[in-house]
């Protein structure tokens, strides 16, 4: 190429040096000269990697892309073109995860070693090579990120060679301990037991001693818990040799629940002894199972009982916490707990839940959080699922980290002066619930949070504490009820004297006032005499019979009224029937009442109906009917009397009494059917304060409500008051004059006699 150019140069520029021929790049034809085209004449005369273009005279070249001049003057005659190296000199545009490969003129991008481009090309992704057997016999492939390794597998170790050869593991005296025979085998080895020790199937852990004695039933228990035992038994001793085999820990636990799921529905567990039994042969029935489980963790619920089961095997003790749940309880503890001291090569943690366990009257062993306990009426009964929690570690006495267990209330209820919750375990030596090593952490309306540094069966126990009456509540109820007893003595001698409001209604609202009177005098001298239970019971059998009477006497005054509406004005009921129906449907009620359930009468708390057996419906279930009765006849009344007022009557006076007596009889109702509203809430032990202020307070307006109702807003009576208060007034007037007379008569008689006398003219 060199040579070429120098023979084209040698060629221009002897054409150039004759004077008749034509200038360096022309051509002579036809007597005219013409532009060479060097671009045509030499293809090459730059070079490869290079491109010609032709000017008038001339030429010059240019390096194609990716290339560059090796000189810094690229012309014809000196120069070349040299591939220039993106990859070197950090101007190619590979992302971060490729590697940067120069070619001739260009470069590639090309995914690491590794790695390979995604479908899509749009990046390249890890290349798993232990999808190919690349590791030997008795080896485990590891992938990482754009390479790999070999392990040996479990039970062998790598030679010299790179090779996996195996581990004789019964080198080790104590990897099946000291009651067991090592057997090495290839890539592992087996234990086997002696006779009277077990590693519960696990033939890879320490065998220790079992004991299938603790499956013995008692000649009291019932049928399905000695079948029960006897079962456990024989899987015991199934697994208590060096060939020991039997039921699976699955088909064991399925069996176990299905039996107490038996035991829980025919009730058969009362008492303390026999309910130590079925928790006592759960606890150790979970110990048999829990290690031959194969799964990490087993669920299994049924109709009534519920568990959950954590097992870990492994050749070093677990560590970290754990939690479980069943139905509505949780259990936290460590598995350092769950191990204990030994470690046998396996472990295992299991809490049963029962949902149908009632134990609330095995309570005697409570330890009360408020001192005044013994002079207090206190009921206890379980909040909570009965729960069973069992580890691998058998001693669990004195735990040296407590347990935490999260129990979700049956009832939702806040603590309160009247409600406690204590968290409880069954205490099998003494046959009842304890408080003792367990502590309430936390609690809500909803939920109770325990701790106890000891593991059993766990429970949440609601003490429930009588209301302690207020000193308010109590000045306000006598208060109250003085207020009420004044007035209604007023109404009783209205009622009883005043000739012109005489009539049948009159009589009713005179019993109705006897009735309250007598009831209220009652409840304020003798609601609180527990002390004599005899006593109590005539009070409350009292109270009973004056309350039922006040309001049958008002149901009579809503058919008074109905009669006198609907039917005709002055219409009227029979005396004997009205007592009849005021005094003889109560009385009635309180007879069958007292003969059906005597105990009834009085509780501990107050002389008034019992809350045991719905007693106390005795009393409310004819209040409701009665009053239901009275609003319907009330309505009634009121639409008639509507009726009668939008039509031409001309006797209105008649009209606007009968008015007046449906309003004051409504609101006499509405008092009194208000105040029993609340009246319910009084004697419950759970009754709220607001409450029993509420029903204080309208007890204590009743009398002066009736007394205002009937006699201020009536003005016949209101005349009957004046006419009564001139009279007291005239009398003590004439009384004055009389004596002003009398004195002034007795003055001026000495005056006669000194006139007499003559002692007037001194």
């Amino acid at each position: 190429m060199e040579l070429k150019r120098a023979l084209l140069l040698l060629a221009l520029f002897l054409e150039f040096s004759d004077s008749h021929k034509c200038d360096i790049g022309h051509d002579r034809r036809n007597n005219s000269c013409i532009d060479t085209d060097e671009c045509v004449m030499i293809p090459d005369v730059c070079g490869a990697h290079a491109q010609c273009f032709n000017t008038h005279g001339s030429y010059y070249c240019t390096c194609n892309e990716g290339f560059q001049s090796k000189t810094a003057n690229f012309t014809a005659i000196t120069g070349e073109c040299e591939d220039i190296n993106e990859c070197f000199m950090n101007t190619h545009g590979c992302s971060d995860d490729k590697v940067c490969m120069n070619t001739v003129g260009s470069y590639e991008c090309r995914c690491r070693n590794g790695y390979r481009l995604t479908r899509t090309d749009a990046g390249c992704e890890d290349v798993d090579e232990c999808l190919s057997s690349v590791c030997g016999v008795h080896s485990v492939c590891l992938n990482t990120p754009g390479s790999f390794f070999c392990n040996c597998s479990s039970g062998f170790h790598k030679h010299e060679n790179d090779s996996c050869t195996d581990i004789n593991e019964c080198i080790n005296p104590d990897v099946c301990g000291r009651n067991a025979q090592c057997n090495n085998t290839f890539g592992s080895y087996t234990c086997k037991c002696d006779q009277g020790y077990s590693n519960y199937g696990n033939n890879q852990s320490e065998c220790i001693e079992m004991s299938c004695d603790l499956f013995e039933s008692d000649a009291e228990s019932p049928g399905k818990l000695k079948n029960l035992l006897e079962l456990l038994r024989s899987s015991c001793e199934s697994l208590h040799g060096p060939d020991g085999h039997g039921l699976t820990g699955e088909q064991l636990l399925e069996n176990v629940f299905t039996t107490t799921d038996e035991l829980l529905l025919d009730g058969k567990i009362a008492g303390g002894e026999m309910l130590s039994q079925f928790l006592d042969a759960v606890e150790n029935s979970m110990r048999l199972i829990g290690p031959q489980l194969r799964e990490p963790v087993t669920r299994m619920e049924t109709h009534n009982t519920f568990a959950e089961v954590a097992v870990a095997r492994n050749q070093t003790p677990p560590s970290g916490h754990v939690t479980l749940s069943a139905g509505s309880a949780h259990f936290e503890t460590s598995w350092e707990t769950v191990v204990g001291k030994s470690y046998p090569g396996f472990a295992f943690v299991a809490l049963v839940g029962y949902k149908d366990l009632n134990t609330s009257g095995l309570l005697h062993n409570v330890n009360s959080e408020k001192p005044d306990d013994e002079e207090r009426s206190v009921t206890y009964q379980l909040n909570s699922e009965v729960v069973t929690a069992v580890v691998s570690n058998t001693e669990t006495k004195h735990l040296s980290e407590p347990v935490t267990l999260v129990f979700t209330h049956v009832e939702d209820r806040a603590e309160s002066g009247g409600v406690a919750y204590s968290c409880v375990y069954w205490n099998e030596y003494e046959g009842a619930w304890s408080n003792e090593g367990c502590v309430r952490a936390e609690s809500n309306s909803t939920h109770t949070v325990c701790s106890c540094s000891h593991l059993s069966s766990f429970a949440v126990l609601m003490a429930l504490y009588p209301l302690q009456d207020s000193f308010e509540l109590v000045l306000i109820t006598r208060v109250g009820l003085v207020l009420s007893l004044v007035c209604l003595f007023l109404c009783i001698l209205t009622f009883k004297f005043c000739r012109s409001i005489k009539g049948t209604r009159t009589s009713i609202h005179l019993h109705l006032s006897i009735c309250l009177f007598i009831a209220d005098l009652v409840f304020l001298c003798g609601i609180s005499s527990t002390q004599n239970k005899v006593g109590c019971g005539i009070v409350a059998g009292l109270l009973h019979f004056f309350f039922l009477s006040a309001f049958c006497w008002m149901l009579l005054e809503g058919v008074q009224l109905y009669r006198m509406v609907v039917l005709v004005f002055h219409t009227t009921l029979k005396h004997l029937y009205m007592c009849l129906v005021g005094y003889g449907v109560p009385l009635v009620i309180v007879i069958i009442s007292a003969i059906s359930f005597s105990k009834g009468y009085g509780t501990d708390r107050h002389c008034w109906l019992s809350l045991d057996g719905s007693f106390i419906w005795s009393f409310f279930a004819p209040v409701c009917i009665i009053v239901i009765l009275n609003s319907f006849v009330f309505i009634i009344t009121v639409w008639k009397l509507a009726e009668k007022f939008a039509s031409l009557n001309p006797d209105l006076s008649k009209l606007r009494n009968i008015r007046g007596f449906t309003v004051t009889a409504v609101a006499q109702m509405c008092v009194l059917g208000g105040m029993w509203v609340f009246g319910c809430f009084l004697f419950q032990e759970e009754g709220t304060q607001v409450a029993l202020y509420l029903f204080t307070i309208l007890n204590s307006l009743q009398g002066a409500l009736i007394f205002f109702m009937h006699c201020l807003l009536s003005k016949p009576v209101r005349e009957e008051y004046c006419k009564l208060i001139t009279r007291i007034c005239s009398r003590k007037e004439k009384k004055y004059s009389e004596f002003s007379t009398n004195q002034s008569s007795n003055s001026q008689q000495p005056l006669r006699s000194n006139q007499t006398t003559g002692e007037s003219k001194i």
